[in-house]
């Protein structure tokens, strides 16, 4: 099949055409728009990635260039109309699980970081200042850690966690009784942000779960509280978390995802200004992290993406069960 990639990066080209055997690939840097559509033109699907826009205006015209599978290279799928996919007769197919191992882990790096702050320490030893003023963390052992969703990245994460020796609170609709054997505890979300010393955001975005850290939220959370979200950047009203870090409700945030990341993240803007005046002011917190994006950026990650990818196509190539249909 002939695949048009959309927002491709430079590891995207090097995966796929490592572990690609049938299939003809095209990349493109561009993403996915009612204005690059065109650029789908004689492929039989398109591969997207999380800030792709794949509204019922462009879907309506990837179904008139005849594409036939919208083949995502991520778990996430907000950025799909899937109801026009459906009423269009293409298909969307996407990773649920490459590494969740990889964006658990980089949770725990940022927690790290901001507690221990060994971005600002490297940065003082390369300019010769040994000192350890204002460089004060805290013991994780025994704290009290909040997991909000648990699928296979919050399961991760949690195990984690209890290995740390934390108290581990997690909300889900759908409690997994191997965490809670392992010693997880399933409470309501409002107790566990009244709970939690750390909140880290798992679940995915959807109506119900967009901006579920707002200002009632965070008003029921803990004075000083650290708040990490590698999940989505729409589950926090970033407007709310800067009123909250000005009043040191929350006393740390690291956030790997940015409701607004679309057009900045994945880009070097290192010679333009910065346009975006929120994240620019979220910068300016001494007790704020951002990473942008990279928490799936391991090598075990990025195989698993190219490979389930790969034979979700072919799958689709061969008249197979979509086991990845969304």
């Amino acid at each position: 099949m002939r695949i048009v990639f959309f927002s491709t990066k430079p590891y995207d080209k090097d995966f796929f055409e490592k572990y690609n055997q049938t299939h003809e690939l095209i990349f493109h840097e561009v993403a996915l728009s009612e204005q690059s559509v065109r650029l789908a033109e004689g492929a039989d699907g398109v591969c997207v990635f999380v800030n792709d826009k794949l509204n019922a205006v462009v879907i309506d015209a990837l179904k008139n260039l005849g594409i036939r599978i919208i083949a995502l290279r991520c778990a996430g799928f907000n950025n799909v109309d899937t109801e026009a996919a459906r009423k269009a007769g293409i298909k969307v197919v996407r990773v649920p699980a490459y590494s969740p191992h990889a964006v658990a882990e980089h949770a725990l790096a940022l927690i790290m970081t901001l507690n221990r702050k060994t971005h600002k320490a490297y940065n003082r030893v390369r300019e010769g200042n040994f000192s350890l003023e204002k460089l004060t963390g805290f013991d994780l052992y025994h704290k009290t850690v909040g997991v909000v969703g648990t699928g296979k990245i919050g399961g991760v994460f949690a195990r984690i966690m209890l290995a740390l020796g934390c108290q581990v609170l997690a909300y889900d609709k759908f409690p997994d009784e191997s965490l809670a054997a392992a010693g997880v505890k399933y409470i309501e979300l409002q107790d566990l942000l009244a709970q939690a010393d750390i909140v880290s955001l798992h679940c995915p975005l959807s109506d119900s779960t967009h901006h579920l850290i707002n200002r009632q939220a965070l008003a029921q959370m803990k004075k000083g509280v650290m708040l990490i979200n590698t999940s989505r950047g729409g589950l926090i009203d970033t407007q709310a978390v800067i009123e909250a870090l000005k009043d040191k409700t929350v006393g740390y945030l690291g956030i790997d995802v940015y409701e607004q990341e679309e057009n900045i993240f994945f880009n070097d803007l290192s010679e333009q200004v910065l346009q975006d005046d929120t994240l620019a002011r979220l910068m300016t917190f001494p007790n704020v992290l951002i990473t942008s994006h990279q928490g799936f950026l391991t090598e075990e990650a990025l195989s698993q993406i190219a490979l389930i990818t790969l034979q979700n196509i072919s799958d689709f190539q061969n008249g197979l069960p979509l086991v990845n249909e969304i």
